[in-house]
């Protein structure tokens, strides 16, 4: 009788794992303000699972209108094996899309566009990483044990890279959703190793289809909730997502303090986890309460942080520098200097002047994109200084996090989120900031990535749980000035933040 009832109770869970046609609405909503929809549908075959799903946002940045919309296509066997995928993002003046079609080795060809460029490159598949119908497979197979914990193995098209997820039953909760209230599974993941800043909640229902999502963003709450048509579509409500953004400093910082090192007191919120790292310019110490002191300017010598990585070198599908195009500019740039330095220095100068134009509704472009618009914020400067510094052969990483203004949006003395490039010159990493023309000690690092918009999105996880108690200026800083004082406002980050709902991932 005992195996009767095993047996039946598997039958029943290979039952309710199998895929079946389905179409889900959703809306898209930022502190219960609506922003956008998401639509994911499966289509199944006697032999495939072919998962399709779109999201469209509308937030504004200040005054400016950013609309973005992101594709994504899954083509899986129907025990969750990777056959295809699509994935294309329309946010600025061009189309990027990626497409992978399998080989007969078991890797996969990717083509990888830029508006009219494609570049096509192989990738090998990491073991155990899944797709759409992979990844819902895989959580009807952890089960929904409360206190229960699972890795999981996601991988993203447009990023073209895996990211490794510690997957925790919270337990089973009644939620309420537009259409009714629904029994569902409360799940919680979180990148493997991570600090915990950047979380994704979910709420599955017996099939592992996903009914709601949370996370933060940008000092937001981001949710996604299952609705019908007509609610999904219904027209957005306006939300600036900049102003938002912004910490209020408790004092002015002159601009002829600015070149000197500073003493930054954070106070975080709700025991969250330290979101700053510690740079070769950048010290971070643990206070009590919430509070951490973050000290910026004062030389380092290179010790414990990390030297460069194979991927600070690397060519990606936003810092593309093996593309020819991103190799003559370099070159044109750099003219005859003789060192990494002053190589370094060349290229900020050159595209100070170079994106001519401060667009805000540009979403996030690619190296290659900008080269050919000129046109950008902050991200498009270090995206297109990273390419550029890597195909001189210079290893580069991007660096997200604050920067002061004096005046930025209608506000005064407030910090705005920021990004700018580290090279690793001589033997420990240096800023550049092409965007602001210079590095100053009102630069304060929350992560470093390899330039993709998710790994930006997850180091400002924090905005909105934190804010600046004190600012003392500590010393001078004659090392870390790399040019003027900026003339302009800084150039804010792009906003871009979503991707297949039930993915989660980032570098620290």
């Amino acid at each position: 009788m005992r195996r009767q009832i095993v047996a039946l109770a598997l039958l029943s869970s290979l039952a309710t794992a199998h895929a079946q046609d389905s179409k889900t609405w959703m809306s898209v909503m930022l502190d219960g303000r609506k922003v956008g929809k998401l639509v994911t549908e499966r289509t199944v075959t006697a032999d495939t699972v072919t998962t399709r799903q779109a999201i469209d946002l509308r937030v504004t940045r200040g005054s400016t209108p950013l609309v973005t919309h992101n594709e994504a296509v899954a083509t899986e066997s129907l025990d969750g094996k990777p056959l295809a995928f699509h994935a294309s993002k329309t946010g600025s003046s061009q189309e990027n899309a990626v497409d992978g079609q399998p080989r007969p080795d078991g890797t996969f060809q990717v083509t990888t566009r830029v508006g009219d460029d494609a570049h096509v490159s192989l990738l090998a598949w990491t073991p155990g990483a899944v797709l759409s119908e992979g990844q819902r497979l895989a959580i009807v197979a952890g089960g929904f044990k409360a206190g229960s914990h699972y890795p999981l193995k996601t991988f993203d098209a447009m990023k073209q890279e895996v990211a490794t997820l510690d997957v925790e039953v919270i337990g089973d909760e009644m939620i309420d959703l537009p259409g009714g209230t629904e029994r569902l599974h409360h799940l919680r993941q979180r990148l493997a190793g991570g600090s915990g800043a950047q979380s994704l909640d979910m709420w599955v229902n017996d099939r592992g289809e996903v009914r709601r999502g949370i996370s933060p963003l940008l000092g937001f709450r981001m949710e996604v909730a299952a609705c019908d048509e007509a609610c999904a579509t219904a027209p957005d409500q306006d939300i600036d997502v900049l102003r938002s953004a912004m910490l209020q400093s408790p004092r002015i910082i002159p601009n002829g303090s600015q070149g000197q090192a500073m003493t930054y007191r954070f106070h975080l919120r709700d025991d969250l986890p330290a979101p700053f790292v510690s740079t070769d310019e950048q010290q971070v110490k643990k206070l009590s309460n919430g509070d951490y002191e973050i000290t910026v300017g004062h030389p380092q010598r290179h010790d414990d942080e990390p030297g460069p990585t194979p991927e600070d070198t690397a060519s990606n599908p936003w810092v593309q520098s093996d593309a020819p195009e991103v190799i003559a500019l370099a070159k044109e740039a750099v003219g005859n200097a003789s060192s990494d330095l002053n190589r370094m220095r060349r290229l900020r100068s050159f595209l100070t002047s170079y994106i001519d134009q401060t667009g805000l509704e540009v979403g996030y472009a690619s190296a290659l994109e900008t080269i050919q618009t000129r046109r950008g914020d902050c991200t498009e400067h270090a995206v297109l200084l990273a390419a550029m510094a890597r195909s001189q052969g210079i290893p580069t990483r991007i660096v997200t996090g604050l920067v002061y203004a004096q005046r930025f949006a209608g506000a005064s003395r407030v910090f705005v989120p920021h990004t700018w490039v580290q090279a690793w010159i001589n033997g420990r990493w240096e800023s550049f900031d092409s965007a602001q023309s210079r590095f100053d000690a009102t630069h304060i690092a929350l992560g470093v990535g390899s330039g993709d918009p998710w790994r930006f999105f997850a180091s400002m996880a924090s905005l909105g749980r934190m804010q600046v108690a004190d600012v003392k200026i500590s010393g001078s800083m004659p090392d870390f000035m790399q040019g003027p004082a900026p003339s302009q406002q800084p150039a804010t980050p792009s906003f871009n933040p979503v991707g297949p709902v039930g993915q989660t991932g980032g570098r620290r």
